[in-house]
């Protein structure tokens, strides 16, 4: 009896049982908020975590006729065949090279049009350029990739016939492995460069116009404020956008590559992606081609988690 009550007491206990019963009052009191957000939480859960069971076939011989319960556990052999495979270096570098001339390109690219849209005064010609640079978001990708080929093609494509009439002897485009990474890379920064303005247009808002007038008093040029007043307010979402984009240095998406591959620029052009597409649908290899998307996802975790950790050691403006 005296064990029992003194199990009770145990002042261990105390805060955990104030900590739970401040917990529940939180949520009886936001009620509102947590139906609000049980939508889009069950959709994480449904979506992202509920299908992380099927991880498990990368370390298996999975077979669809035995389920997953019965299938053969079979450890690290996929993973080992994917590391000694002849084209595992040919993968690695052409995802890399792609992500890395992307990140190169594209990335620096909408903070300067933000910065220079942000410079226009109200009025018809800003809301046009904004308009056409925002338009291209909305092609989809069959349809870019339509385009792409309809503007490079050698004997009617548009780009080419104007190269040629410039006196400039167009090169194959679309067969060359040598100008597969461009033009992917330069059609992607044109169709999403507008669209990743909008961020850091809203995080200028938070510019106090007071410190321009401030400025414009003191002297200071036109580039001479963009630099000292605007460009640093931004910088927290540069620094979080560059770790998100870090994060998925390996994550080049295979339907653009998918719609431009052939093979003529297979050599230049096969990522991670395309492989765990042709070898997870178009073979049925299933467990093959998890063990590899797993291997490509636990690469891209550790790139952000590290990334995250020198931008925090570095400056304030990490995502945790």
């Amino acid at each position: 009896m005296h064990e029992g009550a003194k199990a009770v007491l145990d002042p261990q206990d105390v805060p955990a049982k104030r900590k739970s019963k401040k917990l529940f009052k939180k949520i009886v009191r936001n009620w509102q908020l947590y139906i609000f957000m049980a939508p889009a939480l069950l959709t994480v859960i449904i979506f992202n975590y509920v299908p992380m069971y099927g991880i498990q076939i990368a370390f298996k011989n999975y077979i669809p006729a035995l389920g997953m319960a019965e299938s053969k556990w079979v450890g690290f052999d996929h993973f080992t065949r994917f590391f000694e495979s002849y084209y595992f270096w040919d993968l690695m570098w052409n995802t890399l090279s792609i992500s890395l001339y992307g990140l190169l390109v594209g990335f620096p690219l909408p903070i300067l049009l933000a910065l220079a849209f942000n410079e226009i005064r109200t009025g018809p010609f800003k809301k046009t350029v904004q308009t056409v640079t925002y338009a291209p978001h909305f092609i989809s990708m069959v349809v870019m990739a339509g385009m792409i080929i309809t503007f490079l093609t050698p004997s009617t494509g548009m780009i080419v016939n104007l190269l040629e009439a410039i006196g400039v002897t167009p090169p194959s485009f679309l067969t060359d492995p040598r100008w597969f990474k461009t033009v992917y890379v330069l059609s992607d920064v044109w169709q999403a460069t507008g669209w990743g303005t909008i961020i850091y247009l809203a995080a200028l808002t938070a510019v106090d116009p007071g410190l321009h007038e401030a400025a414009i008093l003191d002297g200071a040029s036109r580039l001479q404020r963009i630099r000292h007043i605007n460009f640093p307010v931004i910088i927290p979402t540069i620094t979080i956008l560059l770790i998100l984009n870090m994060g998925g240095l390996l994550g080049v998406g295979y339907e653009k590559i998918l719609l431009l591959q052939n093979p003529l620029n297979m050599e230049a052009s096969d990522v991670i992606a395309t492989s765990v597409y042709r070898t997870g649908l178009l073979e049925a290899q299933y467990s093959y081609s998890t063990a590899v998307g797993l291997f490509n996802s636990i690469v891209n975790a550790i790139l952000l988690i590290v990334v995250n950790q020198v931008v925090r050691r570095t400056s304030e403006n990490s995502l945790w």
